[in-house]
């Protein structure tokens, strides 16, 4: 038995030791439980508020701009675009500049006098947040708008007290049409993300372990010996696992088409080149971590970290619009972000190149910037 104790404690305070002397390794396990915690409280939030909102106002009169300030009041909505007809705004959905579209009739005052008046809200149905908060708020503001206009109409005929009214007696009903995903099918919402973080995933997780892997085997010593440049290096080892990656892109969107149901709006070959360029981005950040660790355990732990930081703050789940601005700034540095813009643009809305050239341009400049990046710090654990 004792003996037994020996044994034991002679192991702990070896593996005390080695986590000791693994300084950054053990800042990673103490600070990753503080970064979640942040994250979950600062930049997880469900609902989403200030959504951008296009503006049809074909009636322009009293009536029509009490209820658009309503909805603005209400906090879930801001005016950022005035248009002139539904096309329009879904041209504007169509390119991201919004994610919501009100089209008042011109009817509107004398329909709200008579007790029919409707409004159209459009919303985008690729981001399954601002459909579920757009369609709740206006639902929720055109009740007591309508409320108050009833209460005033009676006060006016001198009728006091208390009365209740159903909604459907409200004198404003909202008609809302979801775009891109009208039946609310939540595996369309999903998937375009899904894939980003699947493809990610895989990597970040197997470039991460490449060098360090050969390092600690001693099998880095002859790819030392070449006159390779470092750039070819990092190219060489990004190839095989390229091909690894593109193989299980091709294999989740076929299994989410042909088994899920998920019907795929834009162009192949688009989403095809674009998801080369998240690969190759993944790829070279997951390089970028194994030539800066010192042992595998070290590496595996980055890449953790990284996909935390992508699946809370890329927007795949959580809006990025409700998040505060240092998290938001914190999501631009991911390449997850950009690629889930790109994949529900392409994947849900079937639009193109004239709609995501933003962030296909800066995808395109993560990559090259994080693969010389991979490629230098290579070159400097060479000297």
């Amino acid at each position: 038995m004792a003996k037994s104790l020996q044994r034991l404690r002679a192991l702990y305070q070896k593996e005390v030791t080695q986590l000791l002397r693994d300084r950054r390794g053990l800042a990673l396990m103490l600070g990753l439980p503080l970064l979640q915690l942040f994250l979950y409280a600062y930049a997880v939030n469900t609902s989403v508020y200030h959504i951008p909102t296009a503006l049809v106002d074909q009636s322009r009169d009293r009536k029509s701009r009490e209820f658009v300030q309503a909805l603005v009041n209400s906090q879930y909505f801001d005016i950022t675009m005035l248009l002139e007809n539904e096309n329009a705004v879904v041209n504007a959905i169509d390119k991201a500049q919004v994610r919501a579209g009100l089209v008042i009739p011109p009817d509107f005052a004398s329909n709200t006098d008579r007790g029919s008046a409707s409004v159209l809200l459009l919303l985008d149905g690729s981001d399954s947040s601002s459909v579920t908060s757009g369609y709740s708020a206006a639902s929720l503001v055109a009740q007591t708008y309508g409320l108050q206009l009833t209460t005033e109409q009676l006060n006016r005929k001198g009728i006091r007290g208390n009365a209740t009214f159903s909604a459907a007696a409200l004198p404003i009903t909202t008609s809302t049409r979801v775009l891109y995903n009208p039946d609310l099918i939540d595996i369309r919402f999903l998937l375009p993300g899904l894939v980003g973080l699947i493809l990610q995933t895989l990597a970040v997780q197997q470039a991460a372990l490449t060098v360090v892997r050969e390092r600690e085997m001693g099998t880095i010593e002859p790819i030392l010996a070449t006159p390779t440049r470092p750039l070819e290096l990092v190219l060489g080892k990004m190839l095989p696992l390229l091909v690894l990656c593109m193989s299980a892109m091709a294999f989740v969107v076929g299994i989410g088409i042909f088994w899920f149901g998920v019907p795929f709006q834009g162009s192949i070959f688009l989403y095809f080149w674009l998801s080369l360029l998240f690969i190759t981005s993944s790829l070279g950040l997951g390089l970028l971590f194994s030539n800066r660790a010192t042992s595998q355990r070290q590496a595996q732990q980055q890449a953790l970290a990284m996909m935390m930081f992508s699946l809370l703050l890329g927007g795949m789940i959580y809006p990025r619009a409700s998040m505060p601005f240092i998290p938001r700034m914190i999501g631009n540095i991911l390449p997850m972000t950009y690629f889930v813009r790109l994949s529900r643009g392409i994947f849900t809305k079937g639009v193109g190149i004239r709609f995501l050239w933003s962030d296909m341009l800066a995808l395109t400049l993560y990559m090259l910037i994080i693969t010389l990046a991979a490629a230098r710090n290579f070159k400097k654990r060479l000297d």
